[in-house]
């Protein structure tokens, strides 16, 4: 009978330290304010402007709107939790992990999609418009959210599945896959290898594609004569590897271990880079060291 009764759960988030929860209000309200308006700014700047319309901005939109997704379905609850109630039901807990797990494998997809787009507008110039042509781009763009749902579609359905009988307390500020592990009163060894392999599938094996691909941008970059080549070069490929960098060693260190190795303050704040500062950190990278989308962005004003 036990195992039937948890209809909701409780989201500790940051209430062990009240003083520290006050303080951290403003914090994320601004994180989720700048994610939100700096994302939509670039989907309207790109969208409104016909020579931003490239594949590279292509997938900078679809990275937008990933990170729209992801703000969107976590902090406003955790927001609303600071002040009032932090309990969530069962269906809303699900509905917040389906989400974010969908949005969390659309983005490390849509890193590997970018990573071969600089590899091949660098590396093959001359053969650039054919192999990014706008049918390539789309069917990588259609592969990205349909690989990413069908992964959060299992990791879901097999958390479904599992009774929860021991607590309601989720040890987070949101519904995530291994505070929710440590809550069920069954065997969890087949949702822990799921993850597992989704996280070296999605992390592990596009953080290794990326990899390859800008080794080879950077020995072809190293090839260009013109030191203002080179310059060009590596602008357009440094944001998007500050942002591989900042998300994949993040998502890695949370899903690569088993679920009762979480640790409740460390996890927090490694979640709290993958799930809030990240995205609100990309449409600034992406706008600030991108001279076109700059100018985008001041037509778009005027």
């Amino acid at each position: 009978m036990n195992q039937t009764l948890v209809t909701e759960f409780l989201i500790l988030g940051f209430s062990e330290t009240p003083q520290l929860q006050m303080l951290l209000f403003p914090v994320f309200l601004l994180l989720y304010m700048v994610a939100l308006s700096g994302n939509l700014l670039i989907v309207v700047a790109i969208g409104s402007c016909p020579a931003l319309h490239t594949p590279m901005y292509f997938f900078l939109v679809n990275l937008a709107v990933v990170d729209i997704l992801c703000t969107s379905t976590i902090l406003p609850k955790l927001l609303g939790s600071m002040v009032a109630d932090r309990t969530i039901s069962y269906g809303g807990c699900i509905v917040q992990l389906f989400s974010f797990t969908w949005s969390l494998g659309a983005e490390l997809l849509l890193f590997s999609a970018m990573a071969y787009d600089r590899y091949v507008a660098i590396c093959w110039p001359l053969r650039y418009s054919t192999l990014m042509d706008s049918q390539v781009c789309r069917l990588l763009a259609v592969a990205v959210w349909t690989i990413s749902l069908a992964n959060t579609s299992v990791n879901t359905g097999l958390l479904l599945h599992l009774p929860f009988c021991h607590s309601n307390v989720v040890e987070h500020f949101f519904c995530e896959i291994p505070p929710l592990l440590k809550l069920a009163c069954a065997p969890t060894r087949l949702n822990e290898a799921m993850a597992f392999t989704a996280d070296v599938i999605l992390a592990l094996g596009n953080f290794s594609v990326i990899m390859l691909s800008y080794g080879c941008i950077i020995a072809s970059i190293l090839r260009i004569r013109s030191a203002s080549g080179k310059q060009r070069a590596f602008s357009t490929c440094s944001s998007h590897l500050l942002v591989v960098s900042l998300y994949y060693c993040t998502v890695i260190y949370t899903y690569i271990r088993p679920a009762s190795r979480y640790s409740l303050h460390k996890d927090k704040v490694v979640s709290v880079i993958y799930t809030s500062v990240a995205p609100s950190l990309n449409p600034l990278i992406y706008s600030l060291r991108n001279t076109e989308v700059k100018a985008a962005l001041r037509r778009l004003f005027s």
